[in-house]
């Protein structure tokens, strides 16, 4: 017997022993040249305003679950996104936390709470380190996530004075929303005015790219902001009222990994911004539709490390939740018919600018708009599903909604407008999705991972230490706060 437990004992051993040496000689096999334990490419994924329950939502509606890049990532971690001053963060202090590692102030960019001493962020670590550095969002380039890692401002809303930055940044790719800074109205609100962005930048010798024939023209190692078509916030089209001509999210990642692409590595940042877009707006599908974008241009990084996988770090997360979205309602019970949102093919914005036209030529009657309405987001064709019936209780109460919105008072492109919201969360409603709020939420959001060094990322942990594991991993130089 005695005999018999020694022989387990020393078999256990034996295949502990061949395990790890297997292991060892994969990781050795698949490790960079020179430090086998850094990371010579990084990618840090920010999905603004996306929850958990948003990324089930977009899986379940628009992937086959296997090949929804970012779950099948084999590291998940989560992490707690307070700000400095409140619990429910706003994209500049989350950004912050995810670009320096510190907390800050509602509103601040990349500096300290008290807008006295910057912050110095990753990407800049980065850049100091001699590799090259990228930054990538389908909102405006100077909004609150993409600026904490290229700028330092007291206050988000100086969006001119955070575009002067990008010029003075050094990094090489800007990719993804326009300047909103430059915009004329916001010129004029700087105390200190240095002359157009788009100067500003081929003054520091950036190429500009403002198409995909001019983006794929630039030479790689070429300093470079490219930008598509925009909205009047400067943002990208929502994924799904985008136009074939425009430059969507994964080809300005794609794009960028062919630019910034050298021996000393590169860091890439890329924000799905308009997700959290979706998410106030409480447009379930527009929200699902942007993260099936977000993960198409996950996609493009994963490729990469497929390719590199001994010398890159991909993550993924995002910087709060945004709506309160829930997978269920009360008055649904434990039935959902996520299906029905394949009927709505446009977004809440692009059918609200469609109402305020209706309200401009003022020649739109409500027969006509629940004609507008069957079309666009599917309530009323019931001849595609009986679950699209509206009851009169449903009439009334768009009715009620149009009306409303066409008497109230209207201004330049400002508009009221209750009937686009009411639409779609009568689709929601009978989808089974329930959102408790226009506003962020605290909910922990998750935090994906695969590459070198990845497996720091399990656990659950604050949003700061995002931040502090990728410089441990990639040995950036973190200055003395």
């Amino acid at each position: 017997m005695v005999c018999t437990r020694l022989k387990i004992v020393l078999l256990l051993i034996v295949t502990v022993s061949v395990s790890a040496c297997y292991f060892a000689l994969q990781t050795l096999q698949a490790a960079p040249k020179g430090n086998a334990a850094v990371p010579r490419y990084i990618f840090l994924f920010i999905g603004d305003g996306m929850g958990a329950a948003q990324v089930e939502l977009s899986s379940a509606l628009l992937h086959d679950a296997q090949s929804f890049t970012m779950t099948s990532l084999p590291v998940l971690g989560m992490a707690t996104t307070h700000a400095a001053d409140r619990f429910i963060t706003d994209s500049a202090a989350a950004g912050t936390a995810l670009a320096t590692g510190w907390k800050t102030t509602v509103g601040t960019i990349s500096m300290e709470g008290n807008h006295l001493d910057t912050l110095r962020t990753i990407a800049e670590m980065a850049k100091a380190k001699g590799m090259k550095v990228g930054i990538v969002s389908s909102v405006g380039i100077d909004d609150a996530t993409p600026a904490c890692f290229y700028a330092h401002n007291a206050t988000r809303k100086n969006v001119y004075d955070i575009a002067v930055q990008m010029a003075s940044s050094g990094f090489d790719y800007f990719g993804g929303g326009y300047s909103v800074g430059n915009f004329p109205e916001n010129q004029a609100k700087t105390k200190v005015f240095r002359g157009d962005i788009a100067d500003l930048m081929h003054s520091s010798h950036y190429v500009i790219a403002r198409n995909t024939t001019e983006l794929k023209a630039v030479k790689p190692g070429t300093p470079c902001w490219a930008y598509t078509d925009y909205d009047a916030k400067g943002a990208l089209s929502f994924a799904m009222d985008r136009r074939n001509e425009e430059i969507d999210l994964a080809e300005f990642t794609r794009e960028g990994i062919r630019l910034l692409y050298n021996p000393k590595g590169f860091f890439m940042m890329v924000e799905g911004g308009k997700i959290d877009w979706a998410c106030h707006a409480n447009d379930a599908t527009a929200a699902a539709h942007d993260i099936k974008a977000f993960e198409k241009a996950i996609g493009e990084a994963f490729a990469f490390y497929q390719r590199h996988p001994g010398e890159t770090l991909l993550v993924v997360t995002a910087d709060h939740e945004c709506g309160g979205l829930t997978l269920g309602r009360r008055a649904n019970g434990y039935e959902t018919r996520l299906d029905l949102l394949h009927h709505q093919n446009v977004s809440q914005q692009r059918f609200s600018e469609k109402v305020s036209a209706w309200k401009k030529q003022g020649a739109v009657t409500f027969p006509m708009a629940l004609d507008s309405v069957k079309v666009y987001f599917g309530p009323g064709n019931v001849e595609a599903d009986s679950s699209l019936a509206l009851s009169e209780a449903d009439r009334n109460m768009l009715q009620e909604a149009y009306t409303a919105t066409m008497r109230a008072d209207f201004s330049g492109t400002q508009h009221i407008d209750a009937f686009t919201p009411a639409v779609s969360a009568l689709l929601n409603n009978r989808a089974g999705i329930g959102w408790n709020s226009n506003a962020h939420t605290a909910v922990p959001v998750q935090v994906f991972a695969i590459g070198r060094g990845a497996e720091a990322f399990t656990g659950f942990y604050d949003n700061t230490d995002i931040a502090n594991k990728i410089m441990q991993i990639a040995k950036l130089k973190r200055p003395a706060r």
